[in-house]
């Protein structure tokens, strides 16, 4: 399916010709001194090359982004100016417009709005793999009204991550981890027909030791999935955490604290929660990761922005930078986790769509895919 997506190397030349591209620059902002700067600017750089290799071939470059969530109003926290600054210092003469996010029209998907977008450029990039999950007027509404291409980053991730369905090095093990049962479910069932062991850990993992019938105490848990994950658990390729280390019940988890942390074998008592895997089922885990030959990791395995609770998931991050297995790093809370720790560099590859990569490994597909393989203007 990748393979059919449309290139803009196709198109040679560019000289006077205006090119519109969808970017995810949605990067995370601090005020220094009273003034918003950007303080991780790697969808940023990732952006770049294909910004300057535009600009190489005589284009005229103006780009489009999502920042935050305004909910189709005009918030001045949501304004593009720290991102247009730290733009125009990696990539200066590059135009950046204002929050597509402020116009109700983007998330309703709205044509008048798209087509107003888009009035006045003669070609179309997506280059926002981590918006592509949306059928959203920027991602759905250019690719039916000019000539439009996948950016290399889109064209990448998406490659990486269906190989990783289609044709794995075995053993492929899938780690996943995150908080709520009810978003990666489904991602579960998918990987545990597609990967040789599944490996669950986080708050999600809680309903699946329920599902043992263990005792979890005040753990996160949602009841109404316990079956499912019975279901999967049968399958015998889904691996869940047999200890835990957490906290009495009623003391305050999250950015650290006092409390001193308990550690708990299989049943976690009545008055207490589970906040990260053990350290036996985290020593499990990182065994079977060494003999992976492909990894695909996507979740943390506790609360790790509480530095009581970042041992699992540093001890996954840690596997998982050193083992020679092809590996790719998806989800906003692995990435973090990875650049914590020092170790962005040391995996195979790094996802920048959180969402987007989940339902791409889920459906095999995206909408904003869907959009440019489907382009009258490609055929």
């Amino acid at each position: 399916m990748s393979s059919s997506l449309p290139s803009h190397e196709r198109w040679g030349r560019l000289d006077a010709k205006r090119v519109l591209v969808r970017a995810d620059l949605n990067a995370p902002v601090a005020a220094t001194n009273g003034v918003l700067t950007v303080t991780d600017d790697f969808r940023l750089r990732q952006c770049v090359p294909l910004l300057q290799d535009l600009q190489s071939r005589g284009a005229d470059v103006v780009v489009c982004t999502h920042f935050g969530r305004p909910a189709g109003h005009v918030v001045d926290e949501y304004r593009v100016t720290p991102l247009r600054q730290r733009l125009n210092e990696l990539c200066p003469g590059v135009t950046l417009l204002e929050n597509l996010r402020f116009f109700p029209g983007e998330e309703a998907n709205d044509y008048n709005f798209g087509a107003t977008l888009i009035d006045g450029f003669d070609y179309y990039i997506n280059e926002a793999f981590g918006a592509s999950h949306r059928a959203h007027a920027s991602i759905m509404v250019p690719p039916t009204l000019v000539p439009s291409a996948a950016g290399p980053n889109l064209q990448r991730e998406t490659e990486t991550l269906l190989s990783l369905l289609q044709s794995p090095f075995r053993p492929f093990v899938a780690i996943v981890g995150g908080a709520k049962v009810k978003d990666k479910l489904a991602l579960v069932r998918v990987l545990s027909e597609k990967a040789d062991t599944v490996i669950v850990g986080g708050g999600m993992a809680y309903t699946f030791a329920l599902a043992e019938g263990r005792s979890i105490g005040e753990s996160l848990v949602d009841e109404s999935f316990v079956d499912e994950c019975a279901e999967l658990l049968s399958t015998g390729r889904v691996l869940i955490p047999h200890d835990a280390r957490g906290l009495r019940s009623g003391q305050s988890f999250g950015r650290g604290g006092p409390d001193p942390v308990v550690n708990f074998g299989a049943n976690i008592p009545s008055d207490s929660m589970g906040l990260d895997i053990g350290p036996e089922s985290a020593s499990q885990f990182v065994k079977v990761i060494e003999t992976a030959a492909t990894i695909l990791w996507n979740g943390p395995m506790g609360v790790f922005e509480d530095p009581r609770f970042i041992q699992g998931t540093a001890a996954i991050a840690r596997a998982v930078a050193a083992s020679s297995a092809s590996s790719v790093v998806g989800g906003g809370d692995s990435v973090a986790a990875l650049q914590s720790l020092g170790l962005h560099d040391e995996v195979s590859f790094v996802s920048t769509g959180g969402g987007a990569s989940l339902e791409l490994v889920e459906h095999g597909d995206l909408p904003g895919l869907r959009a440019l393989r489907e382009s009258p203007w490609n055929s």
